[in-house]
């Protein structure tokens, strides 16, 4: 006679023999029919949490990873799955009680990091990281050879708004041993160099940065031939040309995203319903972002217009992103304010530490002559890009001055004075005049 565990042990090896190549519905079957002879069974309830999370079923999940952890506290796989879960949701407080949670019983849990990361930069508590990147790097001796360490310092340094620490660090994790974090690393300087100071990429850039620009994309092109090839590469590909401002290279990228869309329609998606339209945002942004650059602007907006319409998702949250303040921006030069300001809203809720939100909402309350509403804006944008960009401190400048704050206006003047002592305008335009209002 066979016993329960033996039966319940079976179960499960058939389960996970057909795991790889069986379908969803018939390993679920198994997996249940294994809890059935033991409900605490921990390798069926991680089983079938993870074919939850594929079929995109998040309460399903989530019971499941609840339930693992009360068998088994200390599940890390579990434990990350739930976390993540929180994060995708949007429920910011209880995502990073979980990824705390992980970090303090493994400071040195890179994955969990990353993420913790991600999840503090979008709840406005970037300020939170030194104290787990330090604790990840007491926990290991090779802090200074450990590539995901490496890419966690720099992935906080470009949220910061500092470019050139984070390449040193990227830079660093880039260690051919080690495949994961070092294609991450490169996947993100390439970000960084086709954008940054994190500008609109849609507008002309300044004469005197034209030759930088085109620097900065011969670098990129040649960090994406050490990538696998992907649907990912493709798209920065596409970003590249797109960065090189020539319109014969913005008609090649358009191909392209065109071709990856037409591909991702043909492929299967577990996740969405199969009468519901696929909306491929990081395609519909690019495409967009090219049209804009190439003087197509209403074309642009109907793009824009469906990544406004479409479900929002933590794994697009950037693209979403783009795409808001691209149309925002294109609402602005339109005078439909209303609009532009509901656009900025939805991308402060998902990010507050999107600086170039508060700077176009400053922007729109300047062209109303609302200058310490402006004031209010920039001041946001200048804290969050780390006083360190000298366009939103001429911009607040200006506005303190416009809204008679002359002491606060000579302040600022002078911090951009400091770092970038050649900037054009901000001496004659405001420091100057801040400093003659001032006088008795």
């Amino acid at each position: 006679m066979v016993s329960g565990l033996q039966q319940q042990g079976s179960v499960t090896r058939l389960g996970n023999c057909i795991r790889s190549s069986g379908p969803m519905k018939r390993q679920s079957l198994f997996f249940n029919e294994a809890l059935k002879q033991d409900e605490t069974h921990d390798v069926s309830m991680l089983a079938l949490a993870r074919l939850h999370l594929q079929r995109g079923d998040y309460e399903g999940c989530e019971h499941q990873c609840q339930a693992l952890l009360r068998v088994d506290p200390g599940n890390e796989e579990a434990a990350m799955m739930l976390a993540d879960l929180m994060f995708r949701k949007n429920k910011y407080e209880d995502a990073i009680y979980h990824f705390q949670q992980l970090l303090d019983a493994k400071p040195n849990n890179y994955k969990a990091l990353e993420q913790y990361i991600q999840l503090l930069r979008r709840s406005g508590r970037l300020y939170e990281c030194p104290k787990y990147m330090t604790l990840a790097e007491k926990a290991t001796t090779r802090s200074r050879v450990e590539p995901g360490l490496h890419y966690i310092k720099g992935l906080y340094h470009r949220y910061c708004n500092q470019p050139r620490e984070a390449l040193k660090e990227f830079i660093l994790g880039r260690n051919i041993k080690d495949d994961t974090w070092s294609e991450k690393c490169t996947i993100v300087m390439i970000e960084i160099y086709l954008n940054p100071d994190n500008e609109n990429i849609w507008e002309e850039p300044e004469e005197a940065n034209k030759e930088y620009v085109t620097e900065n994309v011969k670098t990129a092109e040649k960090l994406l031939k050490s990538l696998a090839p992907s649907t990912l590469k493709s798209l920065l590909e596409a970003h590249c040309l797109i960065a090189s401002k020539r319109k014969e290279h913005m008609e090649v990228a358009l191909t392209k995203f065109y071709e990856i869309m037409t591909n991702d329609r043909s492929s299967p998606n577990a996740n969405s319903p199969s009468n519901t339209e696929k909306v491929n945002v990081p395609c519909l942004v690019g495409m967009a972002t090219a049209l804009q650059m190439m003087k197509q602007t209403p074309k642009a907006r109907n793009h824009l217009k469906r990544v406004a319409k479409a479900p929002y998702t933590q794994d697009e949250a950037d693209d979403f992103e783009r795409g808001w303040l691209l149309l925002a921006d294109i609402y602005i030069v339109g005078g439909k304010f209303d609009l532009a300001q509901d656009l900025l809203k939805k991308a402060l809720q998902a990010n507050k530490t999107c600086s170039r939100a508060w700077e176009f909402m400053g922007h729109i309350y300047e062209k109303e002559q609302s200058y310490q509403d402006a004031a209010d804006c920039y001041e946001n944008a200048w804290r969050l890009v780390n006083e360190s960009n000298p366009g939103i401190g001429y911009k607040l400048a200006f506005n303190y001055l416009k809204a008679k704050r002359y002491v606060n206006a000579i302040d600022i003047c002078q911090k951009v004075l400091s770092k970038h002592a050649t900037y054009p305008k901000i001496r004659k335009d405001i420091l100057e005049k801040a400093r003659a209002l001032l006088r008795p």
